[in-house]
């Protein structure tokens, strides 16, 4: 019934399931493959052609899966891979976070500035600056680097006193000016969602959190439905969790991203190196 297939998801860890969910929310009669790099997580401070490696290999796993669509559910491999993925794939549908994010960020800002938290390989190659750009030559954006992040949510510390004492941290030069302070944050990295409660105690009232994984959904809607790619089987979707290290944590912490529980047995230890 329609295209029965499954949608492949990857990340470098466990950051991705927060879009696994927005895809769950949008789209409840799809198949999802979910597969998080974990045992060479983060991507965020590695160079860019070891990057677009890995994605090469995720994307390869994920199409022996028989997958009909690639979401790269990572802001620092949408950043550099994107093109060489939808280059060596085509005609297979691949979608990013970066340009969904990037709409997000500039249909929330009043003031036309922008900032855009992200690990340091984001931010150093300026994807979001250049989509925004693309979107709103008039915006202002100013981005943070912030690495720290990432191990935070993998440990599953994202809510806690140590988060919002690094958000104070990372946040502060974004903010000390009263006359350049964005009244918009984009939170450039699919981890960070599992921190937008510490951040936000730490902002206050009067800047916007902008995920880019609802965003990035309806972006996925869009493209099978123009691809005639979209079940039309009633029934629910399903989810399947590959990951490259540690199954059983994977489980254990990728339900705070996820927003429900992964059991244990769930989750499928694969090997990206061969085939």
């Amino acid at each position: 019934m329609g295209d029965r297939r499954a949608i492949g998801v990857f990340d470098s860890g466990m950051g991705g399931l927060t879009v696994l969910r927005a895809l769950r929310d949008t789209l409840p009669h799809e198949d999802l493959v979910y597969l998080g790099d974990t045992a060479r997580l983060p991507y965020g401070t590695k160079s860019a052609d070891t990057v677009t490696a890995y994605a090469l290999q995720a994307t390869r796993k994920l199409l022996a899966h028989d997958v009909k669509m690639v979401v790269i559910a990572c802001n620092t491999a949408s950043a550099v891979a994107i093109e060489p993925l939808a280059n060596q794939h085509a005609p297979l549908p691949v979608i990013g976070v970066v340009e969904p994010g990037a709409r997000a960020g500039v249909a929330a800002t009043q003031t036309n500035r922008i900032g855009v938290l992200a690990t340091e390989s984001t931010v150093k190659g300026g994807a979001y600056a250049r989509a925004i750009g693309a979107l709103a030559p008039e915006v202002s954006i100013r981005q943070q680097p912030c690495a720290l992040f990432v191990a935070l949510a993998e440990e599953g510390w994202g809510n806690d006193a140590i988060a919002e004492a690094a958000a104070a941290r990372y946040l502060k030069p974004l903010f000390d000016d009263p006359d350049t302070a964005p009244d918009t944050l984009v939170l450039g990295c699919t981890h960070f969602p599992v921190l937008a409660p510490a951040i936000a105690r730490v902002l206050g009232d009067g800047v916007t959190l902008v995920d880019s994984a609802a965003t990035t959904a309806e972006t996925v809607a869009a493209a099978l439905a123009a691809n005639d790619l979209a079940t039309d089987d009633p029934s629910n979707g399903s989810e399947r969790f590959l990951a490259t290290d540690a199954p059983e944590r994977f489980a254990r912490v990728g339900g705070l991203f996820f927003g429900s529980e992964i059991a244990a047995d769930a989750v499928e230890l694969v090997d990206l190196r061969h085939g």
